[in-house]
């Protein structure tokens, strides 16, 4: 699996890594600022953005594939950034294979099995007439009769792009993550034998999906983790409010105060 990837900077390399329906232009931004001290790697995930479309999905294989990309790229002793799925997949990943993990920073994602969500929009995504509409504005008028909130369809959106005919496609591989969208939510690691990787959660003081009744398990399974809050902000930290994420993310991994 030949992951897209952007990288910058110089120094010990940290892998960032997306949420569902996300590409790594989602933390561009955040990337460069990160990079005046380390070697930042930023990758698509499979049936997102630029890289392949598969057929399957699940947390076993981005975590595979995530081995795969620090064994291409010659990377060991690695930091690692996980927003949403992202978090899951390196969470997945520290169970498999702590050794390769440095320190890792999960961002507003928790070990438990969640109930869903998303339902909604996927079937808004899925009804969108892609071999009809014209124009981008066309897209999100239609979206907007299903999904009311602008941020959320300007980031959905950035999904599509042209095909050579010109008409629309969207990058991540839609119908896949459709089915398999319920046996994402089930993973869990509750329970799990403890893995000993230095972790932190940052969480969002208005995000529900690290709740305080979540901290005895994360604490269990990763008996060397912290949990940070961010208050006033929601799910999307790293949009929401990057300059107090970066300063948690550059003290968590030793960056030189600035």
């Amino acid at each position: 699996m030949n992951l897209n990837y952007k990288s910058f900077g110089e120094g010990p390399p940290v892998i960032i890594l997306h949420g569902l329906f996300g590409m790594l232009d989602n933390w561009q931004s955040f990337g460069k600022k990160l990079a005046s001290h380390f070697q930042v790697f930023l990758v698509d995930q499979r049936d997102h953005g630029k890289s392949p479309h598969t057929e399957s999905f699940s947390y076993f294989e981005l975590a595979e594939d995530l081995k795969c990309f620090l064994v291409l790229m010659s990377l060991t002793n690695v930091k690692l950034i996980g927003h949403s799925m992202g978090g899951k997949t390196i969470i997945e990943f520290a169970s498999r294979y702590p050794n390769l993990i440095d320190k890792m920073l999960v961002v507003d994602m928790g070990i438990k099995a969640y109930n869903g969500g998303h339902e909604t929009l996927i079937e808004a995504l899925l009804s969108l007439p892609l071999t009809e509409i014209q124009t981008r504005k066309e897209a999100d008028d239609f979206l907007s009769q299903k999904i009311t909130s602008l941020p959320v369809r300007q980031f959905l959106m950035k999904n599509l792009s042209r095909t050579p005919e010109g008409r629309y496609r969207w990058k991540m591989n839609l119908e896949l993550l459709h089915r398999e969208y319920s046996s994402l939510m089930s993973h869990s690691l509750v329970n799990h034998d403890p893995i000993f990787t230095d972790t932190l959660f940052v969480r969002g003081g208005s995000s529900d999906y690290i709740i305080d009744e979540d901290l005895e398990d994360i604490r269990a399974v990763f008996p060397r983790s912290e949990v940070k809050t961010i208050q006033n902000v929601g799910h999307w930290i790293h949009a929401e409010d990057p300059e107090s994420l970066i300063k948690i993310v550059g003290a968590f991994f030793g960056a030189p105060a600035s």
